[in-house]
């Protein structure tokens, strides 16, 4: 009952809120003294136009924040479980589904709801005409944040997931990716508030001077100007601090205009014994191609921002490139999903897998039964993984026969006779076939041996147990017991190395042992299969596929379970890591901002006379706006690209030479990378609108310059 009482109680403080900001909002009363003398003369045109709070701006900034959420929801649903209609199901029996993968169904409905939150905000700022911050302020925290809130508590309540879980389970599922639901849905919150206010600042520039003014040939003209960011001494030098460090590039810079100062004050003072004028005149040119102080913070915005761009691309590359190298071994030890039964084995396996051969997606599957031993050698014992596997069907899901080391033979499970002996066994023969008989004193004809069957353990494990290929091992299982002597014993049986695998992965090579399909149903005392291990076209369509085969069996006895669910915990941290990595290494983006703000307000300082002289020949507040934020856009563009370049750079640098690594340690020889188009071209972007957000202020600003104030100086 504590979940219902709690969402109750805050209905009534989201109520009770909107009650106190309705009776808050009041006008100042008339005053008592009687008119001014300057009574009816004009208002200000600033002041004339402004309004202190718009209820239609706020319906916008809300609403539409409210629908970009709800559009989010049902969009996601929609697209990743089909149609929910009859025609929709039978489509879906029929040809595989209308149903989109989980992510890319996401990518298409966030797309959409974040231009619902643009749309909003812009048709809301367009229609006060300008920015209005306390009604977007009140529009996200009053109807932006309930959608949130109720999610998050649904992970916690079980009334809520109860009643909702089942219509957002794909919603849900997409959450989970990162391995904290929550933290999905907070963030997504975040970049639609983003959303909204882009929309919002460009729906000011654009209607802000009364009248839908979309032209920026003359403010990116202006802009251009005034900054001067795309000078190829700035991104050449910016570019060489990227890609060799701070000190050498700085080092030859100051040798390069030490050279140049020195000889340009020698030809001016040679040129001053001749003709004062002349040499005055040169000095005065030289001063001014000096750099100032707006330029030399300039230079650092640009190199503050490619740095930040260049960190965050190459740190999740590499990331992403163990992330990659993960996900290869786990699938090849793996299938990409595993169909079984919620209770019991499949003792018509046969059957099943002719069923699921017919979903679209499915390129392979095989039989398997695994179940939890103990394997114990001369030398050691140890407890692992058994999987009874068929030899000819395997390869066609997963990576195994590839991965055996020369001397084994996968063959071997299905003839275990020709498995070669190890010399230690080769030596025990020879002995017993010298020995003499102690009843008729001469030599004794061997016993023909008996043939064992085999079994493929990791590399790891054979380390362990001190055994090669041809070496015998007891396989014990304590889950069945046979009669002997003195009462039940565990279930026990001999087998010889018929090979040894390296999957690479320390996990697999120490736990993992194989054997024949047959023997593992002899020993364990299993008719059919545990589950069936499948192989789709598509990883990343691997749930979706899992659920059609599901869908084709009949539903319930059978489940499936793909390869991100059965790995859900690692693949989470994994993503989780790498979010968390992305948003520190955004923090540099961040400082670079704080130099763009310091740069932009310089040059505001500076222009201020020509700020002034543009408003008096009728430039609007929305043309000033545009001018400084394309400043502000310009440094950011510049950075955003020298980063891209220079880390794109490193990372081929990295993956061509290489980081060498102890492969005895990390399993890997050298630093993985691998380079993402989606999150690398999001790098840039976080950039650009980081830059574009820290403009706004300093733009503002700049608009705010009366023309009197700005030339009464002068």
């Amino acid at each position: 009952m504590a979940g219902p009482k709690a969402l109750v109680a805050g209905t009534l403080v989201w109520l009770a809120g909107w009650g106190l900001i309705a009776a808050g909002i009041r006008r100042a009363p008339a005053s008592a003294e009687g008119p001014s003398p300057a009574a009816g003369a004009p208002l200000y045109p600033r002041l004339a136009r402004y309004r202190d709070f718009y209820w239609s701006t706020l319906g916008a900034y809300g609403g539409g924040i409210l629908l970009a959420e709800l559009v989010l929801l049902l969009l996601q649903t929609v697209l990743s479980s089909g149609v929910p209609s009859d025609l929709g199901g039978a489509a879906r029996e029929a040809s595989g589904g209308l149903s989109l993968p989980p992510t890319i169904a996401f990518a298409i409905a966030f797309i959409v709801s974040m231009g619902v939150a643009f749309a909003s905000g812009f048709v809301g700022a367009s229609r006060a005409q300008r920015l209005s911050f306390p009604e977007a302020t009140i529009g996200v925290f009053y109807l932006g944040l309930p959608v949130p809130i109720l999610l998050s508590l649904m992970e916690r309540v079980p009334s809520l997931q109860l009643a909702l879980g089942y219509r957002l389970r794909e919603v849900t599922y997409v959450a989970g990716l990162i391995g904290r639901p929550e933290l999905a849905y907070w963030l997504v919150l975040a970049a639609l508030v983003l959303a909204l206010i882009l929309g919002i600042n460009t729906g000011f520039i654009a209607a802000g001077s009364g009248r839908v003014d979309l032209r920026l040939g003359f403010e990116l003209f202006v802009a251009r100007r005034h900054v001067a960011v795309f000078r190829p001494s700035l991104l050449l030098g910016a570019l060489a601090v990227l890609m060799f460090g701070i000190i050498p590039p700085l080092i030859v810079y100051f040798i390069i205009r030490g050279a140049e100062a020195a000889v340009e004050r020698t030809r001016v003072k040679a040129l001053g014994l001749a003709d004062p004028l002349a040499a005055a005149s040169a000095q005065h040119r030289m001063k001014l191609h000096e750099q100032s102080p707006t330029m030399m913070m300039t230079a650092l915005s640009v190199g503050g921002v490619g740095v930040g761009v260049m960190a965050l691309i190459i740190v999740l590359s590499v990331m992403s490139g163990f992330e990659a190298d993960l996900q290869q071994k786990i699938l090849g030890t793996n299938a990409h999903a595993v169909v079984s039964r919620y209770a019991g084995d499949l003792p018509d396996y046969d059957k099943v897998m002719q069923q699921v051969k017919r979903v679209p997606g499915v390129v392979g599957q095989t039989p398997f039964i695994i179940n939890q031993v103990m394997i114990a050698s001369e030398g050691n014992v140890d407890g692992v993984i058994i999987k009874g596997i068929d030899p000819k069907s395997v390869g066609s899901v997963t990576d195994l026969p590839q991965n055996i080391l020369p001397g084994g033979d996968l063959e071997h499970l299905e003839h275990p006779a020709r498995i070669l002996p190890s010399s230690a066994v080769e030596d025990a023969q020879g002995k017993s076939d010298a020995e003499e008989d102690p009843i008729i004193g001469k030599p004794s004809k061997p016993a023909k041996p008996t043939v064992l069957p085999g079994i493929i353990i990791g590399r790891e494990l054979a380390a362990s147990l001190r055994v090669v290929v041809g070496d015998r091992v007891n396989v014990v299982s304590p889950l069945g017991t046979e009669l002997g002597p003195t009462g039940p014993i565990p279930k026990s049986r001999a087998f010889r190395v018929a090979g040894v695998f390296y999957s690479g992965m320390y996990e697999y090579d120490s736990k993992f042992v194989y054997i024949l399909l047959k023997e593992a149903q002899d020993f364990f005392a299993v008719k059919g299969a545990t589950g069936i291990e499948l192989k789709v076209a598509d990883i990343d369509d691997a749930r979706r596929i899992s659920n059609q085969v599901v869908r084709v069996l009949g539903g319930y006895p059978y489940r499936a379970r793909d390869w991100g669910e059965m790995n859900k915990n690692l693949f989470s941290a994994l993503r989780l890591e790498k979010l968390v990595m992305g948003i520190i290494l955004s923090i540099i983006i961040i400082v670079a901002a704080g130099l763009i703000v310091a740069t932009v307000i310089m040059l505001v300082l500076e222009k201020r006379k020509e700020i002034s002289v543009l408003k008096a020949l009728g430039v609007p507040d929305g043309g000033i706006v545009k001018i400084f934020l394309a400043e502000g856009l310009q440094i950011g563009v510049a950075g955003g690209v020298l980063g891209l370049f220079s880390g794109l750079a490193w990372c081929l640098f990295i993956e061509k030479v290489g980081i060498k690594l102890d492969p005895e340690v990390y399993y890997i020889p050298a630093l993985p990378v691998r380079i993402e188009p989606v999150q690398t071209a999001l790098a840039v972007i976080i950039a650009v609108l980081v830059t574009y957000l820290a403009s706004i202020y300093p733009a503002l600003k700049a608009s705010s310059v009366e023309p009197v104030e700005g030339l009464k100086a002068e």
